[in-house]
């Protein structure tokens, strides 16, 4: 199995509004389409696997960029987003939160329907992912939402989330199919908590082989007699996101390379590589900033998604951090992005080799940026937020 992760996020109430919950699923749908048409549906399921990517992708869709609420968000627009295109796409998005987790053995047997695919194999990974996060590691987190995505070559990747309201944190789990060969054995590569988590047990831990034998001759006795006999479990080094508890976006959170990158790709796009890009209607400069991350998200590879944060700040935040998401240019990304897709479908992808151009500049102009003005950015922003359709979760 790849190694995936996990990742510790602040507990958020709070809710979606319609307004943008529409947005994310069109925007979530075009990325998924740029992705498959360079990469394949196999690729897709890796990239949401990885916990920095998912965490990245969310935040450029708006939401709260170090937020719980990210995971339900994002399964969410992914769903309604690919669901009228999925057996275009050959990807299944199935499952949710509460009860709608309840559902996926339903929805993966119509997704066998529609592709041939082991049902009972594909309901039975389903069953065996939520009873090891839940019973065979116990970390203190109840589990809550159960992603599963599949693809029509059984590729799947489940993401799964759970609760500690004593911690008020959330904990989410990536799991891949892809080199899986057990359940009970490492089937993660490593199970990670918060840093000043003391005690974790892990019954999938490989030296609790011995344990895991033991308990299936000492079920009669209960499960304290497992316990005794359960050696210290190992903690590996796998991707572990932790975001902050403070929810405003600050300059530590932010690869000031990285975004100066961005930002000087946007105002010094060189014509020969972008004029289909930019001779697009309505498209300026703050559309390509937009869209530079987009791009990013599309084509970077998991290392360049180490600051989630700065995905943020391509389309704002519903709860205003770090400004209003302005929905003007939060369009603009969804109507350029739709159209090179469009155009790809057709055989003429030129508009989309541009956009991916766009990421490949902005790259490369990482190694002449000098000084960025962060504070000044945001404070920009928020200034021109009225005139960019700036709206947050709290308006009327």
């Amino acid at each position: 199995m790849g190694r995936t992760g996990s990742a510790s996020l602040p507990l958020h109430g709070g809710h979606v509004p319609a307004w943008l919950s529409s947005r994310m699923a069109r925007l979530g749908r075009v990325v998924t389409e740029a992705i498959v048409h360079h990469y394949g549906a196999e690729e897709f399921v890796r990239r949401v696997a990885h916990p920095f990517w998912f965490q990245s992708f969310g935040a450029v869709m708006g939401m709260d960029w170090h937020s719980s609420g990210i995971t339900t968000s994002v399964l969410g627009a992914m769903k309604r987003g690919l669901d009228p295109i999925s057996n275009e796409l050959g990807i299944y998005v199935c499952g949710g939160r509460g009860n709608a987790s309840r559902k996926t053995p339903a929805e993966l047997a119509l997704v066998g329907e529609r592709t041939g695919l082991d049902v009972a194999a594909l309901a039975r990974a389903s069953r065996l992912v939520a009873k090891v996060d839940s019973a065979a590691v116990q970390d203190g987190y109840s589990l809550y939402l159960h992603g599963f995505i599949v693809t029509k070559s059984g590729a799947w990747t489940v993401v799964q989330q759970g609760m500690n309201t004593d911690e008020k944190l959330a904990r989410r789990y990536h799991w891949l199919s892809e080199g899986l060969e057990s359940f009970v054995d490492e089937p993660h590569a490593a199970i990670e908590g918060p840093r000043n988590e003391a005690l974790l047990v892990n019954m999938t831990d490989h030296r609790a082989a011995p344990s895991r034998s033991a308990q299936l001759s000492l079920l009669e006795r209960g499960p304290d007699a497992v316990l005794d006999v359960l050696s210290p479990t190992k903690q590996l080094s796998l991707p572990h996101l932790d975001m902050p508890a403070h929810h405003d976006v600050r300059r530590d959170d932010v690869s000031m390379k990285r975004l100066g990158a961005a930002l000087l790709a946007a105002t010094e796009a060189e014509p020969e590589t972008y004029e289909d890009l930019l001779l697009t209607r309505g498209v300026g400069a703050r559309t390509v900033f937009a869209l530079a991350h987009v791009a990013e998200v599309v084509h970077g590879a998991p290392s360049r998604f180490s600051d989630p944060a700065r995905f943020s700040l391509a389309h704002g935040g519903k709860d205003g951090h770090p400004f209003p998401v302005p929905l003007e240019v939060y369009d603009e990304t969804i109507r350029v992005m739709k159209d090179a897709v469009e155009r790809a479908k057709l055989g003429n992808a030129d508009r989309l080799h541009a956009i991916r151009a766009l990421d490949e500049r902005a790259r490369a102009l990482e190694g002449v940026v000098e000084e960025v003005d962060f504070e000044g950015f945001v404070r920009d922003e928020r200034a021109k937020s009225r005139e960019r359709g700036g709206r947050t979760v709290f308006d009327r």
